[in-house]
């Protein structure tokens, strides 16, 4: 889905309320009604979308937060209109930094972007099942090594084959078979603590086909 927003130079493109410069140049605060409908009120430098505002689009979605040179750039929100949601690191309309990106169903993904992907470390949320997913992205897709945590347990292995993103949802690459988990060891909850491994001595240790069985 599309979040780019329409430009709004000039009086001969949409309609505007607000304050202007010597050269008559949109800047200060102001409210622009654009050709094809979306609207934007917030502050303007020089003609152009700069520092705080708002922009609605015609479609449902909604911006709030911070603009350069007329781009979303800085910290924001951007609110779609099938529910979802980015809140945010952004650098030239991209989502580039660390975000957290709520899906329609209810799962997040919390952590690092680049180039509007999710690329870096972060954790993504199933909200059905309150299971999770902790590792590496690389272009969209998570990358080798990662922890899932399930329930009173926490698997860690490879990835055989990456979950895929398609229009913004996951899927998996073509069936639940191709999604293949190579476990290397298994631990109980309350023997991890963020950033410190499990002792060896407290470490509960099952074969890959054990682990196997108990995620399917």
């Amino acid at each position: 889905m599309s979040d780019v927003e329409s430009e709004d130079f000039g009086d001969k493109l949409g309609q505007y309320e607000g304050d202007r410069n010597e050269a008559g140049e949109r800047h200060g605060v102001g409210k622009a009604v654009l050709p094809n409908g979306d609207i934007y009120q917030g502050q303007y430098e020089n003609g152009k979308r700069h520092g705080q505002g708002t922009y609605r689009f015609k479609n449902g979605a909604k911006y709030v937060g911070d603009y350069y040179h007329s781009m979303k750039h800085g910290q924001g929100t951007l609110y779609y209109p099938d529910g979802s949601k980015y809140e945010g690191s952004w650098v030239e309309d991209l989502r580039q930094g660390h975000g957290v990106y709520t899906y329609p169903n209810g799962d997040t993904y919390d952590g690092e972007w680049l180039h509007h992907m999710r690329h870096g470390q972060g954790v993504y949320h199933y909200h059905e099942t309150g299971s999770k997913f902790k590792g590496t992205w690389v272009n969209g897709k998570m990358d080798s090594a990662a922890e899932y945590i399930h329930a009173n347990h926490r698997y860690k292995g490879n990835f055989a084959n990456n979950y895929d993103q398609v229009e913004g949802e996951w899927r998996e690459m073509s069936s639940t078979s191709d999604l293949k988990w190579i476990p290397k060891c298994i631990t109980g909850l309350t023997q991890w603590k963020l950033g410190q491994e499990t002792t060896a001595g407290g470490k509960e240790t099952a074969s890959a086909e054990e682990v196997a069985r108990k995620l399917t």
